[in-house]
């Protein structure tokens, strides 16, 4: 779950986070969106990867990226957990 924070923890992966939100996107399009060097955005990608908020799937020679709220649903039962302990 530290993955998770950590991938949370940067406004421009929580950004990426929303423009997959909308649609499925591919690493150069997400890199339009950006100011930034798209060797960046692959390190944001890579962590978000890492922390299972975002799932990859090879179409011809570019790999999509996709939501994957799976590990978000999961913290979020956590907490709610959690907190109803007190």
């Amino acid at each position: 779950m530290n993955n998770l924070f950590k991938a949370l923890n940067d406004p421009t992966r929580r950004q990426i986070l929303d423009l997959l939100k909308e649609e499925d996107l591919t690493a150069g399009e997400i890199a339009e969106a950006f100011e930034i060097s798209k060797p960046s955005i692959s390190h944001h990608l890579d962590l978000l990867k890492q922390a299972g908020l975002v799932s990859t799937e090879r179409n011809g020679q570019f790999i999509l990226y996709s939501l994957d709220t799976t590990v978000l649903e999961e913290a979020t039962q956590w907490l709610f957990k959690l907190i109803d302990k007190k």
